[in-house]
């Protein structure tokens, strides 16, 4: 079945793995955890020249027609330039490659050497700032991580779009996603994509996290806020919703009842204490994850 979601999200990697055994700082302990899934790795060298942003220590090619001696392999200091003959210091860090050699050639330019420059710039290694993605999510693997990317941007670049929940592992110096060793401590941020969601809709972004280098992200696979509708609803299905949705809102998101639906007598079967429940409810109540709400048809 298709699960269909909620709200206009904002364009919101394989289990994760081996994270039950880290010594974890979080009031929130429960991560899935299974084998230990390939990587299904994102080579920033095969992203397009216009899109990977530099970051820092990545090594570039760069070559200067009229100056063959310039040619060479230039890594990105720590604070985000390289030194360029002729040139000097100049920012490489935060822009993208093409954008980089725009701005190298344009320095060129003002220094009067050359009446037209020919500057090549490619990615030659990278070794900047990445995180990684696993679970629920189209495009699962390793992304380059830019200054102050958040969250909602990397979940965008993944294609988790329909995501109701992501799990952020955060463990300082970290080499990739696998289990530190000697002890090293993790910070678990779960994050409930549907309230940021709302968040977000109202000017609120304090949930939409900024990503810090080797974070891991798993999104779950089970939509831990889907409720079902059944009965005598125009669309009868499974719907991810956020906190605080009550029943009438969601009989909207079903399309609303048909003509020969008895609104005054709808049930809700939840699970309570690990045993299943029939609830009579009224339209305001507000239903839980997991819930079935089921809508009879009138005597007459």
């Amino acid at each position: 079945m298709t699960f269909k979601t909620v709200g206009r999200y904002v364009g919101i990697a394989a289990t994760l793995c081996l994270f039950a055994p880290w010594p974890v700082r979080s009031q929130e302990r429960q991560v899935p955890t299974s084998g230990s899934p390939p990587i299904v790795a994102q080579d920033p060298s095969s992203v397009t020249a216009s899109e990977y942003m530099v970051s820092r220590q990545d090594v570039l090619a760069i070559m200067l027609g009229e100056e063959p001696e310039a040619n060479a392999k230039y890594t990105v200091d720590t604070d985000g330039t390289i030194f360029f003959p002729r040139v000097g210091r100049i920012k490489a860090a935060g822009l993208t490659v093409r954008q980089f050699e725009a701005e190298l050639r344009r320095q060129l330019l003002a220094q009067g050497f050359f009446l037209d420059p020919h500057v090549t710039v490619t990615l030659d290694q990278f070794r900047g700032r990445r995180v990684f993605v696993f679970g629920g999510v189209q495009a699962p693997g390793m992304y380059p991580l830019a200054d102050g990317a958040t969250l909602l941007e990397i979940l965008a670049k993944a294609g988790g779009g329909n995501a109701s929940e992501a799990v952020v592992v955060r463990s300082p110096g970290a080499i990739g996603p696998v289990m530190p060793r000697g002890g090293r401590t993790a910070e678990v941020i779960k994050v409930n994509l549907r309230e940021l969601e709302k968040d977000v809709e109202a000017g609120l972004l304090s949930r939409n996290i900024f990503l810090q280098d080797s974070d891991t992200i798993y999104v779950p696979r089970i939509d831990r806020n889907r409720v079902f509708v059944s009965g005598e609803v125009k669309t009868p299905g499974a719907y991810s919703v956020p906190e605080g949705t009550t029943v009438l809102q969601l009989l909207s998101l079903a399309g609303g009842v048909t003509e020969a639906a008895s609104t005054g007598r709808i049930k809700v079967i939840r699970i309570v204490n690990n045993a299943k429940q029939t609830l009579k409810v009224a339209l305001t109540d507000v239903v839980q994850p997991g819930d079935t709400v089921l809508v009879p048809q009138r005597f007459f």
